[in-house]
């Protein structure tokens, strides 16, 4: 069970919604997509990239031994290989709608997508769409940016504050649609009472610092109220993009004779 609340808005200057969101609540399965090239092709690519994943994740639902598309990782869960394996069919759905609108300027996306599993929580992404969780007053990035400035920051060529005001930011190294195979970064993770996770395409992150974020996270308790506030904020700061943001909080399931008594199970 995962408790969640979904807001996105096309912001101030933008004359569309590029962003495209959705969920399979029963599965705890939650995926962002932020689309590119143009109003028409990254509406487009976004949308298709988040259908995909979501239509592939329901079919391995009804079937667990459907095939995954392309190899297995090691040492990782079977949910996240399916994620990985979500993502790559979404990468070759996005290249098929491009090649069918050929006469535009061409179209990719970013995405991350993240399942909830009882006590773990695995995530998959592609670009700059962003994973965080807030546990406690630790307010963590759970993905990295596949971006030039993300890679300098890494490497220690630039610092956070630099980066963030680089003309370059926009630069992905990674994208859905972009070439015939996509390199998917996967992770498996721990889930802890209280723990609250947030998706978000770049236009949040553009706009907020990450303790501005966190306040909003820890002081609002409502997962809609807190992606409402987010957005809005993020507007105010300026609404230079397309803000699109999911509050996540899953409960793990009780065991045992602590479950009875209203406590969880922290494995």
């Amino acid at each position: 069970m995962t408790e969640f609340g979904i807001c996105s808005d096309k912001g101030r200057l933008r004359e569309g919604n590029e962003d495209s969101y959705g969920s399979l609540a029963a599965m705890n399965l939650f995926v962002l997509s932020d689309g590119m090239g143009g109003l028409e092709c990254g509406e487009v690519a976004s949308r298709v990239a988040v259908d995909t994943i979501l239509a592939h994740a329901r079919e391995a639902g009804e079937n667990p031994a459907l095939p995954l598309k392309g190899p297995r990782i090691e040492g990782i869960s079977d949910a996240a290989n399916r994620l990985a394996s979500a993502l790559r069919l979404a990468n070759d759905a996005v290249r098929v709608a491009a090649a069918e609108r050929a006469a535009e300027n061409g179209m990719g996306a970013t995405v991350v997508a993240v399942q909830f599993d009882g006590s773990r929580v695995s995530i998959a992404h592609v670009g700059d769409s962003r994973a965080y969780r807030l546990r406690d007053d630790d307010f963590e990035q759970l993905t990295h940016d596949h971006s030039f400035i993300g890679e300098q920051v890494r490497l220690g060529h630039m610092t956070d504050a630099q980066a963030s005001a680089s003309a370059m930011k926009n630069i992905l190294l990674r994208a859905l649609g972009v070439d015939a195979a996509v390199d998917v970064e996967v992770s498996d993770g721990q889930i802890l009472e209280g723990d609250t996770f947030l998706l978000c395409s770049d236009g949040l992150t553009n706009e907020l610092s990450e303790a501005q974020i966190a306040a909003v996270l820890s002081e609002t308790e409502d997962p809609q109220e807190a992606a409402e506030r987010l957005v809005n904020l993020a507007n105010e700061a300026g609404g230079s993009d397309n803000i699109t943001a999911m509050v996540l909080r899953p409960i793990p399931r009780p065991v045992g004779v602590l479950g009875k008594l209203g406590r969880w199970l922290k494995v």
